[in-house]
């Protein structure tokens, strides 16, 4: 029998062991809680940047989005890319990750010497990465060996597209003038289960991204500048002064869309939140001049569901699109019109062939400024 003197000096010793066993069980239940809450992992891979835009498109396939779509017919340099990678981005592409780089006289933006906006991707997908390594030796000018990584350069339109494989199931791509931004992509992706990676701006405001979101996007806004560029031109409407935007989407019974406009003051906000609502006016208004689909319930629905808040520094708009008016939507697009797909997708203009050869050096610089993937033509 075990005196009873003992006993405490049992409990001494063990005493170390069971402190140093819920030290470890702390820390990794710390790693896991911030995994959850760290940015998707293609999105940590991205260089520091202006903006960032990430699509869940597994999402939209348990959706059966996709389905509904007007066909596609593709043109001959994205069938050619089909033909030889075996990957197609309407079926085999996951998950897509953008950074943006603004010009460096938008307020010290991220694109170095560039005189234009400039794009960095990853692509998450099912790839046939020897088909695909085959293809992109064929379109490449060079190709620059880093830390045992291949670096595809590919002359496009002016500008040198480097292309990255990281794994059998991630591609990077970047034409930033600068070669250490696709390089600091590969070095980060040996590091990715890190959860505090990620580009500052990024990590910053993904905290207020809605949680289960499986599109979002982070802008810095530049009214004043955006006003030359594509896609931006109406945003100095606006907003008074520089601000940035954090956009998502997720679908719960509905499709919830948010908009937080975070200004640099209150009253700057409370500028953007009255300026949003006059928008929101136009629109109830317009809601009466559809025809029959002013009648329509879900149309309805959609247009009651238009609300702008206001909350210190910041503007809120949010919508809340029901699954019956996203059907009609999707069976009343017409024909000729350009379907949903890689092309519609924010620096997705990667086209190899003809255009990415030594007479691409000509193109005009500003008609597709960003590296991407090849798109397919309108629908018929």
């Amino acid at each position: 029998m075990t005196p009873a003197f003992a006993d405490p000096m049992r409990i001494r010793r063990s005493l170390p062991i069971l402190i140093t066993l819920l030290v470890i069980a702390a820390a990794v239940a710390a790693v896991i809680v911030l995994r959850g809450q760290a940015p998707p992992e293609a999105a940590r891979l991205l260089p520091g940047a202006d903006g960032f835009l990430y699509v869940n498109l597994k999402w939209i396939r348990t959706l059966n989005g996709l389905s509904k779509l007007p066909p596609v017919s593709r043109e001959p340099e994205y069938q050619k890319f089909v033909d030889e990678t075996g990957f197609e981005f309407e079926r085999d592409l996951d998950e897509a990750a953008f950074a943006m780089h603004y010009p460096e006289n938008w307020g010290q933006g991220t694109a170095g010497s560039s005189p234009e906006a400039r794009f960095s991707e990853i692509f998450v997908g099912k790839f046939d990465s020897t088909r695909l390594v085959s293809y992109l030796k064929k379109i490449s000018a060079s190709v620059e060996s880093y830390r045992d990584f291949d670096i595809y350069n590919i002359p496009l339109e002016g500008r040198t597209v480097r292309v990255a494989v990281l794994s059998y199931d991630s591609v990077a791509v970047s034409n930033h003038p600068d070669p250490a931004v696709i390089r600091g992509v590969v070095d980060r992706s040996r590091k990715l289960a890190s959860p505090f990676g990620g580009p500052a701006l990024l990590r910053r405001f993904y905290r207020q991204v809605p949680l289960a979101s499986e599109a979002f996007a982070i802008l810095r806004v530049r009214p004043a500048e955006m006003n030359s560029f594509s896609g931006f031109s109406g945003w100095g409407l606006l907003f008074p002064r520089p601000a940035v935007a954090v956009l998502s989407a997720r679908y719960i019974h509905a499709l919830h869309l948010r908009a937080d406009l975070f200004a640099e003051n209150e009253a700057d906000a409370k500028v953007i939140a009255e300026r949003a609502s006059a928008y929101v006016d136009i629109f109830h208004g317009a809601e009466g001049s559809i025809g029959v689909h002013g009648t329509d319930a879900d149309v309805k629905a959609f247009f009651d569901s238009l609300k702008v808040e206001h909350s210190g520094d910041r503007a809120i708009l949010t919508a809340k699109v029901p699954p019956g008016f996203i059907n009609k939507i999707l069976a009343g697009a017409p024909a000729n019109a350009a379907a949903p797909g890689p092309q519609s997708v924010p620096g997705s203009q990667f086209v190899p062939g003809p255009q990415s050869g030594p007479g691409a050096q000509g193109a005009p610089a500003q008609k597709n400024p960003a590296p991407g993937i090849p798109k397919p033509a309108a629908p018929h």
